[in-house]
């Protein structure tokens, strides 16, 4: 008798970033690109915040959270897609998948919670000031933070351990440049209607009402800044808010579109576009957005590179002596 030595493989295979995309070879430059600036404008942000004692405030430890989260998320994609890319091995494991859903929600719903939080800690801080340094202590920060970051971990994973374990029965093919997912969902002969309603409920609770919270928070701050009586508090209160509102919609926005819009909508090329500006060019885009708008963080780098310069002179001028 003959034996049959065909092995099933668990690999999957991810077809990447628009396949008929005729010059793929540059918009993968330009990815890494914007991959190497979202990790340098990240890095020298948490650097910053941690260098200068003027930054050691809950809003400036909340922004080094968000970029921590920016510099592991777009971690979590791009150097896998640029692998297989220039490899030619468009492979994934299921470990492999599994892992990089489980990173990517984790991230994805911290960044909810966390863009809630500094939308929190703004509203306290101009419309209830007095009161400001009891509520957003420095034990209630890291406290929330860290809430923040159980809150997506154990969400995420729930939806990646009942997404990893349902039989594949079409070919392992995910129309997509990381493992998502919807896109999986795909790929499976079961009857999914139900926990599909769950993840609709899910994106609510995680998306639809951080969002809301944000929105209601400054309402109610542009009511109170309306009535400053200090133009340059006026002033402040505007732009740091407007890069908050900024960096909100750039991630917000993209979200909703991928979990909440109509099902005939789903197409893949639209999802990977939305992914790729949600999880690529946002964090790429956060840190210039504070660091552009925010005097702050401008002072902070300006005092720091003086700094850097005079203690250099002081060496060389040493050195001509020694």
């Amino acid at each position: 008798m003959e034996k049959n030595n065909k092995t099933v493989t668990t690999d999957f295979i991810l077809l990447g970033l628009w396949p008929e995309f005729s010059h793929l070879v540059i918009l993968i430059f330009l990815i890494l690109l914007v991959y190497l600036m979202a990790v340098i404008g990240n890095a020298v942000l948490i650097l910053l915040i941690w260098l200068d004692s003027r930054l050691h405030c809950p809003m400036y430890f909340l922004l080094s959270q968000l970029s921590l989260i920016d510099v592991a998320l777009i971690s979590t994609t791009v150097p896998k897609m640029a692998t297989n890319f220039f490899s030619g091995k468009r492979t994934i494991s299921q470990i492999g998948c599994g892992s990089q859903i489980l990173f990517s929600l984790t991230l994805g719903i911290s960044e909810c919670l966390l863009l809630t939080l500094m939308s929190y800690d703004r509203y306290i801080a101009i419309c209830n000031p007095l009161r400001y340094s009891v509520m957003m202590s420095h034990t209630i920060c890291k406290q929330m933070v860290i809430g923040s970051w159980i809150g997506g971990a154990i969400t995420s994973l729930v939806h990646t351990a009942y997404v990893m374990h349902l039989p594949i029965c079409h070919p392992r093919e995910i129309p997509h440049f990381l493992c998502e997912v919807m896109a999986l969902l795909k790929l499976t002969c079961e009857d999914i209607s139900a926990y599909v309603n769950s993840v609709v409920v899910s994106s609510f609770l995680v998306v639809l009402i951080p969002l809301s919270l944000i929105l209601a928070s400054y309402i109610r701050i542009f009511l109170a800044v309306v009535h400053m009586n200090s133009p340059e508090g006026k002033n402040k209160a505007l732009a740091t808010c407007f890069s908050h509102l900024c960096v909100v919609s750039l991630y917000f926005g993209p979200a909703v579109l991928v979990y909440m819009r109509p099902g005939s909508f789903k197409t893949p090329k639209i999802n990977q576009s939305l992914f790729m500006f949600n999880a690529i060019l946002t964090p790429m885009l956060n840190p210039l957005i504070y660091s552009l708008r925010n005097k702050d963080v401008i002072a902070a780098m300006k005092s720091i590179v003086i700094s850097r310069c005079f203690l250099k002179k002081v060496k060389n001028h040493r050195a001509c002596y020694t």
